[in-house]
């Protein structure tokens, strides 16, 4: 039996991993805050490693759940103190094709091999272990993997070579959050014309103008609850991500550009940290109403 580590133990991290115990895994952790990674030792069983070098050494299979780019170079690049001989470190964070590529670059050169395969579904889905998960590498180490990945996942697809995960992560992400901010245009305009909203939201959700994000977020705008599920900054960077590759392959996507704005301007209110829902709160200024 293979051993498994993971690395990340943050709001989806820490549900994931909780999940690979359940079904059975035995687990070895790293978190950069130590108490995470000894709380969720505690509670669900599973040995804490000092640093991701030896989280490395212990495990066959490493996953990864951080925030960005950066983060999971670095991790790349302290996990390969010994030679991987075969190991496979399975990235489940959103870091753009060209940090996926770059770390693939870093693990092989020491005999690592390199899955990228970002989820999408908030911490909801990471509790019950239904996020969509979008694997891009070889396919034999995505096979590898998969048995992990069933576990946390309702729906794996093999998507491509390495970063073709991140880009079609991507693309879902600034989809969904530019669908996020016409819901909040139209609850507004509903709002400034006198409509009554119970009955906007039941039409639009029977109709074409329905949406995933018209049954996620319109209550929670409606009612300015910003409890996160997925944090506003990370979703500004998977937009952001998202728009600088379009820019690259000479394609604009106006809509996802659209929902940056009104991302950035969330984030230079202070709510970078609450959930991305709060978009509305930008659009809110422009109108000049509260919804």
């Amino acid at each position: 039996m293979e051993r498994i580590g993971f690395l990340g133990l943050g709001i989806m991290g820490s549900r994931m991993a909780a999940n690979l115990r359940r079904a059975g895994c035995e687990l070895t952790v790293f978190n950069r805050t130590r108490s995470r990674a000894d709380a969720f030792a505690a509670e669900h069983g599973a040995t804490v490693a000092d640093d991701p070098a030896a989280l490395a050494g212990a495990s066959d299979i490493v996953l990864s759940m951080v925030v960005d780019g950066p983060q999971v170079l670095g991790l790349a690049r302290e996990m390969v103190a010994g030679d991987g001989d075969g190991k496979l470190l399975v990235d489940l964070s959103t870091i753009g094709p060209d940090a996926a590529r770059e770390a693939a670059d870093i693990l092989g050169a020491r005999g690592w091999r390199f899955v990228d395969a970002p989820v999408t579904g908030s911490s909801p889905k990471a509790e019950d272990g239904t996020l969509t998960i979008m694997a891009g590498g070889r396919a034999e180490d995505v096979e590898r993997a998969r048995a992990l990945l069933d576990v946390m996942g309702g729906l794996v697809l093999h998507v491509g070579d390495v970063g073709q995960g991140q880009m079609v992560k991507l693309i879902n992400n600034a989809t969904a959050a530019a669908n996020a901010a016409v819901v909040a245009q139209a609850l507004l305009v509903g709002k400034a014309t006198g409509v009554d909203l119970d009955a906007l939201v039941q039409v639009m959700a029977a109709g074409s103008g329905g949406s995933a994000m018209l049954g996620l977020k319109a209550d929670p705008m409606r009612a300015h609850d910003y409890a996160t599920l997925f944090k506003l900054e990370h979703m500004l960077k998977d937009v952001r991500l998202c728009l600088e590759e379009g820019q690259r392959a000479g394609v604009p996507f106006p809509a996802a550009a659209a929902a940056r704005e009104a991302l950035t301007a969330a984030m230079g209110r202070g709510l970078g940290d609450q959930d991305f829902v709060a978009l509305l709160e930008a659009y809110e200024g422009l109108a000049g109403i509260r919804l």
